[in-house]
Formats: structure tokens, sequence, C-alpha cells
């Protein structure tokens, strides 16, 4: 008796939470009848394709309905509407509007009179994607809205990052106002109690595999130090000698008491910041010792930080890449000059070792704190093509959320984020090259050609 009653009480605020979603789909209509962003962003919350009455007679409800479906099989967080030009759907707001009201991260698709266009959070597709699919898409079907709108989902789904909201875990955002209602905010915690600990464990996975590749790192600039042949007290060391020197423990020291304290992946960056000025603080000191004039600040060698600065920039191809220059150190540059290839550094995967950019996104902090302070474009430049690259679409050791506003402010496609999203992927609108109409448009979903 103790346990069913155990279980009775576990299973009460589940089973209001179910009776709560089948009042809310019996009570859900099957098309907007007056039309509006209210009902457009009720409808798309719900998963499903809005159509707005002006416009049926050239989208059904039954083409929205099938396009719907095909949505929910995707189970990807995009959100497709159908309204005519006119007010409310403004020209420069809709997309804003639509994604604040919303409130999920993902891809949004906008039939607008006889335009298309897309936008997507970052955390659900790849900067651009959503809009050069979109102007592909319109261009194929000369005005064909059933057509245009199937090749987008066809074409962004495989792309989309994230689920859909009638996904299992993420089903229950489409209702937290009747949760919160019915529940006095303990469903939502619970909620958000749960998204949160995927995060944060997530993170700390993430920091494991970076604590492993920094730990190597902070050895082997204490191994550089061990073997340097200086005594501070030496009568032919003078105070900048010194100065040097006293550098280099430091930020050995600060290095490793970092490293002890991280406590997220982005707690990377500051650590491999410090181990980059500690390896400078040496190459100085080497210089005044031999008499040489002191070495410009250059970014570390790209095959490998460990290298220390590079002292020149060489052409150099990826496997199956483009040509791009890099910034070097001797040893390699004369590699290279040899035909013979870089010293590469690679980490473990679970395919095997690979090099540091195309192991995964984990790897940006990590990378960002040694090239960071040497010009915002330069690493993603570096890195065009490979698996890295693709993550950072502005200088994430500069500016991006992932690097400086936190890894906690990292969402992903199918969140609920609610008004809190980055604008910049939704500003502008029709007509000035953030959306359609004017100059820009150029036939459908040409957003200015700025993302190629």
């Amino acid at each position: 008796m103790r346990t069913l009653a155990r279980r009775s009480r576990g299973a009460g605020p589940l089973a209001l939470v179910a009776a709560l979603l089948g009042l809310l789909l019996l009570l859900a209509p099957t098309a907007s009848a007056a039309g509006g962003l209210d009902d457009a962003a009720s409808t798309l919350k719900q998963g499903r394709v809005y159509v707005d009455p002006a416009m049926t007679s050239r989208f059904s409800q039954s083409q929205a309905d099938a396009l719907t479906e095909k949505i929910k099989k995707a189970d990807k967080p995009i959100f497709v509407a159908v309204v005519p030009a006119s007010a409310p759907y403004g020209e420069r707001t809709v997309f804003n509007d639509l994604r604040t009201k919303v409130g999920i991260d993902g891809a949004y698709a906008v039939w607008r009179g006889d335009q298309f266009a897309a936008k997507a959070d970052l955390g659900a597709m790849a900067k651009g994607s959503a809009e050069r699919i979109a102007g592909a898409a319109f261009r194929s079907h000369n005005g064909d809205i059933d057509a245009t709108l199937n090749e987008f989902v066809d074409s962004a789904a495989p792309q989309a990052k994230g689920t859909g909201v009638n996904h299992s875990t993420s089903i229950a955002w489409a209702v937290i106002p009747v949760v919160l209602l019915a529940l006095a905010g303990a469903g939502v915690f619970l909620l958000f109690r749960r998204a949160k600990a995927r995060k944060e464990e997530q993170a700390r996975a993430e920091l494991e595999q970076l604590r492993r590749v920094v730990d190597e790192d902070i050895t082997a600039f204490g191994e550089e130090l061990d073997r340097l042949d200086f005594n501070p007290a030496a009568t032919d060391a003078d105070d900048t000698q010194r100065t040097d020197y006293t550098h280099a423990l430091d930020s050995y020291e600060k290095a490793k008491r970092l490293m002890d304290e991280a406590k997220r992946p982005d707690d990377v960056k500051p650590v491999t910041e410090a181990l980059e000025d500690g390896r400078f603080a040496l190459a100085t000191l080497a210089a005044r010792r031999e008499k040489r004039p002191v070495p410009e600040r250059r970014p570390p060698c790209f095959f490998d930080p460990r290298h220390g600065p590079s002292v020149k920039d060489v052409d150099w191809a990826p496997a199956d890449g483009a040509a791009r220059t890099v910034p070097v150190c001797r040893s390699d540059a004369d590699r290279l000059a040899a035909g013979l290839d870089p010293a590469i550094r690679t980490v473990e995967t679970e395919h095997g070792p690979q090099p540091y950019w195309n192991a995964g996104p984990a790897y940006a902090p990590w990378a960002g704190g040694y090239f960071g302070g040497f010009g915002g474009g330069l690493l993603p430049g570096l890195l065009v093509g490979t698996m890295l690259g693709s993550m950072i679409s502005s200088p994430a050791y500069a500016a991006a959320p992932m690097m400086d506003q936190g890894y906690q402010d990292q969402h992903e496609g199918g969140d609920f984020t609610g008004a809190d999203f980055n604008s910049s992927d939704f500003s502008g609108g029709f007509g000035d090259g953030g959306g359609f109409g004017g100059g820009d448009f150029g036939g459908g979903g040409d957003f200015g050609g700025g993302d190629w």
C-alpha cells in the first residue's frame, strides 16, 4: 500500500500536465479565423504551419497540414508562416515580431505576399544557411508556395539543430502558460532544472576534454622553464632580463591556478592566454640574452601553439582544403620549405587523434586564448573549411556568446528563450537588406550576400 501511495503521489503532477495538454489540444482551433501576429505565434508554438485567412486561397489548410506533418516527422525547430503583404506583418518587423512572440530558438520561414525569405538563430542553423536555402527554393518554383515551402523544409531539416516543439523533451514549452497557472510554477521549475542539468553535463564533459589538452600545454611550458639556463643572480643578467624571466614564471603559475579553478569551458580561454603571454616573455628573454632585437609580438605557431611565437607567415593548405596564410614557428617554416609536413598538434577524439581544428567546437575557448589578441578575424580566416572554423562565424575568442558571454548563454535549436535572442540574426526587414523587398531581395531570399 505504501508503494502504491508513493507512486500515486509521484504520478499526480505528470497526470495533471497530461490532462492540461489534452485540454489545450481540444481547445486549439484547426485554423485561425482572425489572423494577425498573435494567432500566428500561437499556431507556430504548437508546431503547426500558420496560414493567414487572407492567404488560404493560395495555400490551403490541407497543404499547411501536410507541411506540418513533414516538420513534425523531421523533429526540427522549423517555423513556417504564410501571410499577406499587409499589416500587421510589417516589412521590417515580421521576423523580429514572430521570433519574439514564439520565443523558441529555430529557423523561421515567412512567405509574405509574393515574396519568401527565412532567418534562423545561430543555435538552430549556421549563419546564412536559412537565407540561402530560402532563396534557392523560391527561385526554383516560380511563385508556387506549396512547392517552395516543401523544398525549404526538406533542405533545412538536415541542417537544423535541436528538436521540434512537439518533441517529447520540449513539448511542454508550448503549454508553459497553462502549467504556470495550474501548478504555480512547480512544473516549470522541473523543466528548467532538467534543461540546466543537460547543459551543465555537456559543459562538464567539454571541460574535462579540454583539461587533458591544457594540462599537456602547462606541463610543456613548465618543462621549458626547467630547461632554461638562466640565473637571475648572475652578473651578466640585467633588470630587463629578470623582468622577462619573472613574467614567464608568473604566467606559468597563473595558468596552473586558473586551470585548477576552471568550472566551465570558457574558463580555459584565460589559461591559454597566460601560456601565450609566458612563451612570448621567454622569446623576449632569449633575444635580450643573445643581444638580438626584441621580437615583435606575433601569434603563436598555428600548427601547435606550444611551439611558441611565430616568426613568419607562410601559405599552407590542409588535406582537401583551400590554401591560406598561417603564422608558423621557425621549425615548421623549415619543414614546409623542405616539402615536409608541419608538426601539427593533435588531440584525442572518439574517431582517434585529430588536428585540434577538426576536434569539435569544444576547442574554441582553447584556441581563442592563444589567438584572441591578434585581431578579430585571424582565427576564423585560418580555420575556413575546418570543423572548428564552421563554429566560429564571428571570433569566438573575442566576442561570441559561446566565449565571453558565458557557456550557459548558448541555446540550442528548440530551446525556449522568449524575447532573449540575438536580434542581429533577425534585424532589418523588408527593403533594407535584412529581409524581403528593396534592392537586396533579388527574387527571394537574397539577404545581401554578406553571409557567404
